[in-house]
C-alpha cells in the first residue's frame, strides 16, 4: 500500500511539470476568426523568443526524468498503480471508445450544419443523417468499415467548400478513426491488435500539427486570450501563446515514445483538455470527445505491448534529438505546404478565394461565437464586444 501511495505522488509530481507551461486553451477555429492563407510569422520570431527555450527545457526535464524513472522499481510500481487504476477500462476498452466514437457522431447529428467537428458547416442536410448513420453502424462489427467509408467520404465532402491546408487540420484524426474501426473489423489478431495504436498516432500527429498554429499565427489567439485574460495565468500573451505551442507539441510527441511517457503525456493532456471545457462549453467537449476517448485508452496502456527499453544512455540522447527533429519536420512541412498551396504560382484547384460558405477566411465572426444556443458567458462577451457591423 505504502509503495502505491508513493507512485499516485510520483505521478502527480510528472503531471505538474508537464503541465505546468500549458495551461486550458481551446481550438481557436472554433471561437475566432481566422485567416488560413495569411502568411504565417518568420519561424525565427518564435525560435529567439526566451519563452521557446525555457518551455523546451520545462518539458525535456520532466521527459529525462520519465525514461530513467521507468527503469526502476519506482517506475515500475507506477505504471502498476496506472494499470490498477484502468483495469477495468482496459477490459473494455473497444466498448468504451466505440461508445464515445458513437456519442461523438450523434452529438454531430444533434448540430445538424457540423461536418466532423463544430468548425467545419454545412447547409446539406443530409450531412447529419449520415453521421446518425455513422453511428448506427458502430453497433456490429460487421458494419464498422461502412462507418469508416463514411467518415472519409465526409472529409472529401468537406474538401470541397474547405481548401486543403484546411483540412489537414483532421486528416490524422480522420485517418485514426477510420483505421481503427476497419482494424477493429478484422478478424486476424495479428492486424487487429494495432487498432488502438492507430488511434494514437492519429491523435498524436494531429496534436502535433495543430501547436504550429501558436507559432505561425499568434494573432488567432489574442482576441481569445483578451476576453479570459486568466489563461495566460499572468503571463505576457505572446509568452504564454509560445510555451502553449511548445507543451503541446512536446506532450503530442510523447505518446509515440516510451510507455510510461506516453501514459504520463497523456494524463496531463486529458487533464488540460477536461479543464477547458468550463470556460469554452459543450462545443470543446464534443470537438474533443475522441481525443479524450483516446487519451483515456493511452493512459491505461491499450495497444500493442512494448518493445525492450534500449539502454539509458542512448534513451535519454533520443529524447532531444528525436524531438528537434519532429520540431524541424513539423514546421518545414507545415510552411512548405502553405506556400504550395497559397504561393503566387499555387495550382487554381487547390485554393480558392473563398473557404466555406459559413465560416471563410478573412470574414468577422461574432466574438466567442458558437453553434449551440447561448454558453453562460455568451451574453457577458456581446456586450463587451465591439460593434463590427
Amino acid at each position: 500500500m505504502m509503495r502505491f501511495h508513493r507512485a499516485l505522488w510520483v505521478i502527480a509530481l510528472f503531471a505538474g511539470a508537464l503541465a505546468c507551461p500549458m495551461p486550458s486553451l481551446a481550438h481557436v477555429k472554433w471561437f475566432e476568426p481566422y485567416e488560413v492563407s495569411t502568411k504565417p510569422v518568420p519561424m525565427v520570431n518564435a525560435l529567439s523568443e526566451p519563452a521557446f527555450l525555457i518551455a523546451a527545457a520545462l518539458v525535456l526535464a520532466p521527459f529525462l526524468a520519465t525514461i530513467i524513472t521507468e527503469r526502476t522499481s519506482l517506475g515500475r510500481s507506477v505504471a502498476t498503480c496506472l494499470d490498477r487504476l484502468t483495469a477495468p477500462l482496459l477490459a473494455r476498452a473497444d466498448q468504451f471508445i466505440v461508445c464515445i466514437m458513437g456519442g461523438f457522431f450523434v452529438a454531430l447529428f444533434a448540430i445538424a450544419r457540423a461536418i466532423l467537428t463544430p468548425e467545419l458547416l454545412t447547409d446539406a442536410r443530409w450531412v447529419g443523417w449520415l453521421q446518425l448513420l455513422i453511428a448506427m453502424c458502430l453497433f456490429s462489427r460487421w458494419l464498422y468499415p461502412c462507418a469508416a467509408a463514411g467518415i472519409i467520404g465526409l472529409w472529401l465532402y468537406a474538401l470541397v467548400d474547405y481548401d486543403l491546408f484546411h483540412m489537414l487540420d483532421y486528416v490524422t484524426l480522420g485517418f485514426g478513426m477510420g483505421c481503427y474501426l476497419v482494424l477493429a473489423s478484422l478478424p486476424d489478431e495479428r492486424w487487429r491488435r494495432w487498432r488502438f495504436d492507430a488511434l494514437r498516432l492519429g491523435i498524436a500527429l494531429a496534436l502535433m500539427w495543430s501547436s504550429l498554429e501558436k507559432f505561425n499565427y499568434p494573432g488567432w489567439f489574442l482576441p481569445l486570450l483578451e476576453k479570459k485574460p486568466y489563461l495566460a495565468l499572468g503571463l505576457p500573451f505572446r509568452t504564454f501563446i509560445t510555451m502553449s505551442g511548445v507543451a503541446e507539441f512536446a506532450l503530442g510527441f510523447g505518446l509515440l515514445w516510451s510507455p510510461l511517457v506516453r501514459r504520463l503525456s497523456a494524463l496531463m493532456l486529458f487533464i488540460i483538455m477536461l479543464t477547458a471545457v468550463y470556460p469554452f462549453g459543450r462545443v470543446d467537449l464534443i470537438g474533443h470527445a475522441m481525443i479524450l476517448g483516446t487519451l483515456m485508452l493511452v493512459i491505461a496502456g491499450a495497444g500493442i505491448p512494448p518493445r525492450p527499453m534500449p539502454h539509458l544512455a542512448p534513451a535519454l540522447a533520443r529524447v532531444p534529438v528525436g524531438l528537434a527533429i519532429a520540431f524541424v519536420a513539423f514546421i518545414l512541412g507545415h510552411r512548405g505546404i502553405h506556400d504550395f498551396i497559397y504561393g503566387d504560382d499555387q495550382p487554381a484547384w487547390l485554393a480558392n478565394s473563398r473557404s466555406g460558405t459559413d465560416i471563410r477566411p478573412g470574414d468577422v465572426l461574432p466574438p466567442h461565437s458558437h453553434i449551440f444556443d447561448a454558453e453562460p458567458d455568451d451574453d457577458e462577451d456581446a456586450t463587451t464586444a465591439p460593434n463590427h457591423g
